[in-house]
């Protein structure tokens, strides 16, 4: 089976960057943060592996951090939108 693979670099959170993949049905496959909240992040990866991209996003968009005008929830979002867009490999 084809898959997409993305390094997203964060902007605006403790993780720095996300590494993630989706199969050529755009269900995630794997979701690896670096930086962040360990235990928190883990968890993340561990309930949206097996989600479609779409529902994941609609879901995790717009999150916030505290004040911030984002979160590691929501840079997940955006690696995720963009993960759409690259080729098959």
């Amino acid at each position: 089976m084809a898959t997409r693979h993305i390094q997203y670099q964060t902007q605006g959170t403790c993780s720095q960057l996300i590494d993630v993949t989706a199969d050529e049905n755009d269900v995630i496959q794997q979701v690896f943060f670096l930086g962040g909240c360990n235990g928190n992040l883990q968890g993340i990866s561990q309930l949206v592996r097996g989600q479609r991209i779409d529902d994941v996003v609609s879901k995790l968009q717009g999150v916030r951090c505290g004040t911030k005008r984002t979160s590691c929830p929501d840079q997940l979002a955006e690696a995720l939108k963009q993960l759409k867009t690259a080729p098959l490999e």
